[in-house]
């Protein structure tokens, strides 16, 4: 038998999945074996592998062994002439094994090589060759300096970052998510050292190799890609101190006389969770004193708004009221968790100010020789409802758009491009359509030749061919490119990966099965079920209220800006260029009255829109809108069952920040249009 591959499992069911496949292909041609050892997942990996891949050797445990242990089980009974270690979390080219048995085959030297490690971006990652934690490389590692001169050949020996990684040449050691090696090492020196749970064992084996006489090799010739720390996400696993805690072991064990790396290493444990700790202190401390500011600004344009005078508040009355209003938000901001990394701390922080403002009334109604005016109160409240939860959707809108990149899932979605034209591309699409806060604002296709470019698939146009597929990510300044498998190579996706490394782009996989979007930062579900909620949020009388002030405050500026300019143009000039948004600004008014909000649902002025309303009568789904989610997503093939689920999704998810995000994207959808 020619290869015997071992994949160690533990709750990464999706991207499992993906890796068979492609392991499977890249096993044509050979006589080997799969084996894979679940270490107690709960995520339905054990069922997923005897009912797609009935072929493999499953081993089950009962419980999280770590990865030595469960890759000795294997071992132990594999029957290869060579060996392959790899993570659950990688796809394979196709033309992988072919090349690492034929480097074998020429290099009689090798006895453990690893290939070139791609991240989900294109780069490489740069532990697929590295260095013994000697006492200088370690010292580089801990205190940084080989991160500060990774072209230093004095500084960047840890991951070898002074090599170029298109060439091949022999390391010290390689990753554990891929390492292949003869049969006749194993049986030489033996398993993985058991005395490593997780991190290190790769090391240490490595370093036994050599021991026994053979050489490590990194092959550049064929790659891989490693959505690299899947499992530690799953688990409560620190892996900071664990990956630092196996460096000790393998100093303790190798290099047992060196008392100076063993303090550089908890030298560096502790460093890192000093950092750690440094940077969780100094976010709510920012946030805190940019609020801060902004209640007062709220107090100072109030003044001025109201009485026409900045400085309303006598001079003996500066420290009250310039420091106890922002004190008491800011309080009321902490306490409900809106300095948090919560997914809803905008929305608690907008929740907080409108109860801090509640007690500012009440302090100014008890305290008499503070009541220098009740309607400033009043107005700075307003403004700061809408300023502090309004800066934060901006700043998340900018970076998100400034940096292609996506948190959460939002209105929002990353520039994405889909790579294939086929059927499961188009089914992608409509999947993501289908979601509504997907986070990914589809551009087009790529497609896998140039006679198709041009041509236009779902509404969409193909930008390109695989072969300028760098160009079009250029082009159209896209943050993902998702890569439908279906009938597209793993050579080709490697591919593509590699020479657009160097550009901001994330890249993502969908297995065949459709079920998910396989990426570094996520796992992005397709299918989900349609759970149907009876109590909306747009029916809960907070809601109500906030949306009610947010109209008010933000309607009355717009009218302001807006409204008179547009009247008195159309007016006098009746320019007809600007219809559409005049149309809609001149609709304020309503707003203001109540008759409309600045967010909702369609009017009567198409068929969808008359048939949403006769489903769904007496505003069920909210209030008729200025702009809202249809609105946003219009084109000429939607649907009425999409902008239903529109519809649904709004009435169930309705918060002021919703509403803050889907007024800044009709905003910057406008601007996109004034453009072309």
């Amino acid at each position: 038998m020619d290869l015997s591959v071992v994949i160690v499992n533990y709750n990464v069911r999706q991207f499992l999945e993906h890796a068979l496949a492609s392991i499977r292909r890249a096993m044509e041609g050979l006589e080997g074996e799969i084996f894979v050892v679940d270490n107690a997942s709960d995520d339905g990996s054990v069922e997923m592998v005897r009912a797609s891949f009935p072929d493999v050797c499953l081993i089950q445990n009962e419980e999280n062994v770590g990865f030595a242990r469960a890759n000795n089980a294997a071992l132990a009974r594999a029957r290869g002439r060579f060996l392959l270690l790899i993570n659950p979390d990688t796809v394979v080219q196709e033309d992988t094994f072919h090349v690492m048995l034929k480097f074998f085959e020429g290099h009689p030297d090798a006895g453990l090589a690893g290939c070139k490690i791609l991240n989900p971006n294109g780069s490489i990652q740069l532990p697929c060759r590295r260095s013994f934690p000697t006492p200088w490389v370690a010292f580089t590692k801990v205190f940084g300096l080989a991160a500060l001169f990774p072209g230093s050949r004095l500084f960047g020996k840890y991951n070898l970052t002074y090599l170029s990684p298109d060439e091949t040449y022999p390391v010290d050691a390689v990753s554990g998510s891929f390492m292949m090696f003869r049969r006749e090492v194993y049986e030489r020196i033996g398993g993985l050292d058991e005395g490593f749970f997780m991190y290190g064992e790769d090391l240490d084996w490595c370093y036994r190799v050599q021991q026994a006489g053979y050489k490590v090799y990194y092959v550049h010739s064929t790659q891989i890609i490693h959505f690299k720390g899947e499992s530690t996400r799953r688990s409560e696993i620190d892996e900071v101190r664990i990956f630092y805690g196996a460096m000790q072991v393998f100093v303790e064990k190798h290099f047992a006389s060196s008392g100076i790396v063993k303090l550089m290493l908890k030298v560096g444990i502790l460093l890192r969770a000093s950092i750690a700790w440094l940077g969780r202190m100094v976010q709510p401390l920012v946030l805190a004193a940019i609020d801060f500011l902004l209640v007062d600004c709220a107090l100072l344009f109030s003044a001025y708004l109201y009485l026409g005078d900045l400085f309303l508040f006598p001079r003996s009355a500066s420290p009250v009221v310039w420091f106890v209003p922002s004190l008491i938000v800011v309080l009321a901001i902490s306490a409900a968790g809106g300095y948090t990394n919560h997914r809803h701390a905008i929305g608690r922080a907008g929740a907080a100010v409108l109860a801090g403002y509640i007690g500012i009334s009440a302090a100014v109604y008890f305290a008499k020789s503070l009541g220098y005016s009740r309607a400033v109160v009043v107005i700075s409240g307003l403004l700061s409802l809408l300023f502090i939860p309004g800066w934060r959707v901006i700043v998340r809108f900018a970076w998100r758009h400034g940096h292609h990149k996506v948190g959460r899932k939002s209105l929002f979605g990353s520039r994405t491009l889909i790579v294939g034209t086929g059927s499961s591309a188009q089914e992608v699409l409509r999947k993501l359509r289908a979601r509504v806060d997907d986070g990914y604002d589809v551009r087009g296709f790529i497609a896998l030749h140039n006679k198709e470019v041009g041509d236009k698939i779902a509404g969409l146009e193909v930008l390109g061919s695989i072969e300028s597929a760098g160009k079009v990510i250029d082009e159209q300044r896209a943050g993902e490119v998702i890569f439908s498998t279906d009938g597209l190579s793993y050579t080709d996706i490697l591919s593509i990966m590699a020479r657009s490394r160097n550009r901001n782009v994330n890249f993502r996989l969908v297995p065949n099965s459709l079920e998910a979007i396989l990426g570094k930062t996520r796992i992005d579900q397709l299918d989900t079920l349609p759970l149907i909620d009876i109590d909306y949020n747009i029916h809960r009388s907070s809601n109500l209220m906030l949306k009610r002030a947010f109209d008010l405050v933000l309607g009355s500026i717009l009218f302001v800006v807006l409204f008179l300019p547009t009247w008195l143009v159309r007016a006098t000039r009746r320019r007809k260029a600007y219809d559409g948004a005049a149309t809609t600004i001149l609709q304020l008014p309503r707003v203001i009255a109540g008759e409309r909000s600045l967010v909702g649902l369609p009017d009567y002025d198409s068929p969808l829109g008359r048939r949403l309303a006769e489903r769904y009568p007496g505003n069920h789904l909210g209030p008729y809108g200025l702009t809202g989610l249809v609105q946003i997503n219009m084109r000429d093939d939607l649907e009425y069952e999409e902008m239903e689920r529109y519809g649904l999704y709004y009435a169930k998810n309705q918060s002021l920040i919703l509403d803050m995000e889907i007024i800044l994207k009709s905003l910057f959808t406008l601007l996109k249009k004034k453009r072309r």
